[in-house]
């Protein structure tokens, strides 16, 4: 059987350490702002030998890691979860609004 997905609209942000702060703001709203690990400081999740990692957010299969470039994405049920540039890219256009 071969099925295609359903076309749906979500809400996304890329991950850079410019926009830090944005997507703070954007994946904490259900959770409030302790439910985002590495929110905390402007440096994100960072290594024992201080280089940036990325950030650790709860979704519905457990706690992911999204780094530098990935798209933190806001599904249908409001829930949020990490996808990488290509992936992203090869499943979603842009809505204008």
């Amino acid at each position: 059987m071969k099925y295609r997905k359903k076309p749906v609209v979500v809400e996304a942000v890329q991950l850079t350490w410019e926009n830090w702060n944005e997507v703070c703001e954007f994946v904490t709203l259900p959770w409030g702002p302790d439910g985002v690990r590495g929110c905390h400081s402007d440096k994100g999740v960072v290594s024992d030998s201080g280089e940036r990692i990325g950030l650790i957010i709860p979704t519905l299969e457990g706690e992911m890691k999204a780094v530098q470039g990935d798209y933190i994405v806001r599904g249908v049920q409001g829930e949020f979860y990490p996808c990488k540039p290509k992936i992203f890219e090869s499943t979603y256009e842009l809505v204008e609004e």
